[in-house]
């Protein structure tokens, strides 16, 4: 029987990733390759594609064919639309004449499999097996939400970067899933294609080329430097305020405290690569603030990948929040990355199972804080993991929770309870709690009143009457 296998991608660090993973022989042979791309943007009618980013042309020679997923669903955003179950088979044999699969046996691999549209697309194939690949560090994560086993059960393998040597994912563990690496090689080759075929417009500095520097900033490897010249620091926006983890006030002000933070580092070359889909606005503070010291910034108005950058820049320091880019240039790279404003972020993380949190987690306990003194690596990392793992999600990982008992009651400390919330702890009976036979004072009533008394008391007492 001939296999069909149809990859969905949304964006172009994915569909590198996707391309590594084929170019390594991660996936099984296919008689046929068909690229689903996905625009999830708030205003995918205004606003490119993946198949309009540079370098996606390099990309596309993987595949037999690239389909556009928004058109096929429209006019239903593809981030929100579902079939109805009674739909399904309808929708399977119109997609089956639709794209010439016949009776082929169709394998699917995506991204993101516990919302649509990649748990959409699973629903139309429910015979077909699924490969899960990872866009990020939400991988070393648990599954967002609870998976229906329909689809659980049909996961072959998580394929992911080893952006954090050793560690293994928590995504679909409760369904036995195992993880596969995509090798380095693969995926410093990928992004190396994209970095020669990047146009010169798309990396040119609105300011002028850096000191040293013709006009284009190079080409190749080590462009954007001259010969003798230190290479810049890298900042990496990442529209935090549209994820509602910062107002825009206070990104504005991240973005400045990246800007004095690498200025303290030593550096005085600094590149901004504000993330795509922020307004211009959001560098105005850092190019105040680099004024302010005397520094040269660069602010970078083309949607490339960080990759490229490192790849073009070779950047001395990448600094950012939680970027997935930091990791990224440390773990395939070796650029020194920093980060700021992480702390901050934990604190105000909510509602608390907020798939962020583990992307936080490994950037704030493996990348040096750029404001703060040099940090130790956790003793524990996988164990650190795992307990943040369990406390977002219980009743996806039961199994888990001996090995969270096990880290809190060795490694919780005044820097490690950053990552845990007590009153997570307390309702979990989890080490680091309120001890269960305290855990009612907070909501009896009589002890509330008997502390109120005993405020108006001291109260009165301290003002003399």
């Amino acid at each position: 029987m001939n296999v069909t296998q149809v990859f969905l991608a949304s964006t172009l660090y994915g569909a590198a990733t996707l391309a590594a993973a084929l170019d390594a022989g991660c996936l099984p042979p296919a008689g046929r390759r068909i690229l689903l791309t996905s625009n999830h943007s708030p205003a995918p009618e205004a606003t490119p594609g993946l198949d309009a980013m540079p370098g996606f042309a390099a990309l596309r020679t993987r595949f037999d064919e690239v389909i556009d997923w928004n058109a096929v669903v429209a006019p239903q955003h593809p981030g929100v639309w579902a079939p109805r179950p009674e739909d399904v088979p309808l929708w399977e044999r119109q997609l089956r004449q639709l794209w010439g699969l016949g009776g082929d046996r169709v394998e699917l691999v995506v991204e993101s499999l516990q919302v649509p549209p990649a748990q959409s697309l699973c629903r139309l194939f429910p015979g077909a097996a699924i490969d899960v690949y990872a866009d990020g560090l939400m991988s070393y994560g648990p599954t967002r939400f609870r998976l229906d086993p329909q689809i659980g059960m049909r996961v072959r393998r998580v394929l992911h970067l080893d952006l954090v040597p050793g560690l293994e994912p928590l995504l679909l563990t409760e369904f036995g899933v195992r993880g596969e690496l995509v090798p380095a090689p693969a995926v410093l080759k990928v992004f190396a294609e994209l970095a020669d075929l990047a146009e010169p417009a798309d990396l040119a500095d609105p300011l002028g080329p850096a000191p040293g520097t013709g006009a284009g900033g190079g080409s190749g490897t080590g462009a954007g430097t001259g010969a003798g010249e230190e290479p810049p620091a890298l900042l990496l926006g990442q529209y935090l305020s549209a994820l509602e983890l910062m107002s825009p006030d206070e990104e504005e002000e991240l973005h400045a405290a990246m800007v004095r933070g690498a200025h303290e580092w030593g550096h005085r070359d600094l590149v901004f690569k504000p993330h795509p889909s922020a307004p211009a606005a959001y560098a105005r503070r850092a190019r105040a603030e680099a004024a302010r010291l005397g520094v040269r910034l660069r602010v970078l108005d083309a949607p490339v990948l960080a990759e490229i950058l490192y790849q073009r820049l070779r950047p001395a320091l990448v600094v950012g929040c939680f970027s997935t880019g930091l990791l990224t240039a440390r773990a395939l790279y070796g650029i020194p990355v920093a980060r700021t404003g992480t702390a901050a972020v934990l604190g105000r993380l909510a509602p608390y199972q907020n798939s962020n949190r583990i992307p936080l987690t490994l950037v704030d306990a493996l990348v040096p804080d750029l404001d703060g003194p040099p940090q130790d690596p956790p003793a524990d990392l996988p164990g650190l993991v795992a307990a943040v793992g369990f406390t977002m999600q219980p009743r996806i990982l039961p199994d888990r929770r001996p090995a969270a008992e096990a880290y809190l009651a060795r490694h919780l400390d005044p820097y490690t309870r950053r990552y845990f919330g007590r009153r997570r702890l307390t309702a979990l009976g989890l080490p680091g709690g309120v001890p269960r036979r305290l855990a009612f004072l907070p909501r009896n009533r009589a002890v509330r009143r008997a502390a109120h008394r005993l405020r108006r008391r001291l109260g009165r007492l301290g003002s003399g009457s």
